[in-house]
């Protein structure tokens, strides 16, 4: 048996990637015998990381003037065809087609030709192999753009089964068509990551407050290079200046936390501006992480005392390592997440977020942390269950066939 995994795996993002090793995990415990195969952004970095074959979602790129010529007059027809032909080589063989958890079903930061158009031609190519299709634990909508919403339901149309990651993935998916009776609702899977054997000590003289940076640019791809774009990122990167400049004068210790290796030119920027607005703050109790991983996202976070973040799977590693969590969410996901962690109330959207209510909320939390650990505490181990739950479903339903 050969089962494929399908995913923006290897590309810089902690959150796809921890996703795609607890699949790993639970397919080799469960000691099928199957050949595993990763269709991923990048082949070599995957392979070397986990150990599994992998290919590249990419597909044929026509040589030649002749060549290239004919294909823009036939408005990329030709290379769209070739390309089909190589993802149905690339799945020979395959018995399963596994999407495991991501957000994969929404269009941030994307266009319709891209990641969209990826996972519609990869189960199309699976569907015309009579591949079993499986999308578990998925995160789905916004979906803005028309053609990536019909791309992406289409894809979803395809797959013998469809699991969301929350509510909100499921109600949406509902919204624009999709026929969801048949779909089951299980967490995340990144919360199947064995928590950290070991941590570096914690400051305990003083509360550390770790805050998630993110180079974010608004929700459309084309925000990256204009002027509405870096608005909203100065806008988001004095706001991170002026909360961070209060938590020192408070008293405490501020770590920056990242989910992607883009982040890392919003943390410079973010040390900068604070050097620049306030030269008089200590710039050693801010301390930088450096998480190329979910494991080491969640020893960064093991040497806090709270979590202020945006990154999807920054806020599944906070809420799995137990830390009381505040949200600064480009999407609705983080909301729905952290309302059935019983935290609802610690919500704000990224772009609109108010500095002095994240003072308040930040003063709530500390001065209320036992209790709200114990209600984090209390959703991990229903969480656990229910993933288990999932696992068995996978087996008889999926991979047994």
């Amino acid at each position: 048996m050969k089962i494929g995994l399908l995913g923006q795996f290897g590309s810089g993002n902690t959150g796809n990637d921890g996703s795609l090793e607890a699949m790993l995990d639970f397919l080799r415990a469960s000691k099928q015998e199957a050949t595993l195969l990763c269709v991923c952004s990048n082949p070599a970095a995957v392979t070397e990381r986990y150990k599994v074959d992998a290919i590249s979602i990419g597909g044929v790129k026509l040589e030649g003037n002749w060549s290239n010529r004919l294909n823009r007059l036939l408005a990329d027809f030709p290379r769209r065809l070739g390309s089909l032909y190589a993802v149905i080589s690339g799945l020979r063989g395959v018995s399963v087609l596994i999407i495991p958890g991501t957000g994969i079903l929404d269009d941030f930061q994307e266009t319709a030709f891209g990641w969209p158009f990826v996972v519609f031609r990869w189960c199309l190519a699976a569907r015309l192999q009579n591949a079993r299709i499986a999308f578990v634990s998925i995160g789905a909508g916004p979906i803005e753009n028309p053609l990536s919403r019909w791309f992406l339901k289409s894809a979803a149309r395809m797959a013998q089964y469809r699991s969301y990651r929350d509510d909100f993935s499921l109600e949406y998916m509902k919204g624009i068509g999709l026929d969801v009776t048949p779909d089951l609702r299980y967490p995340d899977i990144a919360f199947r990551l064995p928590l950290p054997a070991s941590v570096p000590a914690k400051d305990t003289a003083r509360t550390t407050v770790g805050v998630g940076v993110m180079d974010y640019h608004g929700w459309k791809k084309a925000n990256a290079d204009n002027a509405e774009g870096e608005r909203i990122h100065n806008n988001y990167i004095a706001k991170l200046t002026q909360y961070i400049c209060w938590l020192i004068d408070e008293g405490h210790n501020a770590r920056l936390l990242t989910g992607d290796l883009r982040d890392g030119r919003a943390v410079k920027q973010l040390m900068k501006s604070i050097s620049s607005t306030r030269p008089d703050i200590p710039m050693e109790r801010i301390a930088v992480g450096h998480g190329g991983s979910l494991h080491e996202l969640m020893s960064e976070i093991a040497q806090t005392d709270i979590v202020v973040v945006s990154r999807y799977h920054n806020v599944v590693c906070a809420l799995k390592s137990g830390r009381p969590t505040i949200s600064l969410s480009y999407n609705l996901k983080n909301d729905y997440l952290l309302s059935q962690f019983r935290q609802a109330h610690y919500c704000q959207h990224i772009e609109t977020f108010d500095v002095e209510k994240l003072k308040q909320q930040t003063n709530q939390v500390l001065g209320n942390m036992d209790a709200v650990k114990q209600e984090i505490a209390g959703v991990n181990r229903s969480l656990q269950e229910k993933l288990a739950e999932q696992e068995a479903v996978l087996l008889h339903r999926v991979i047994a066939g």
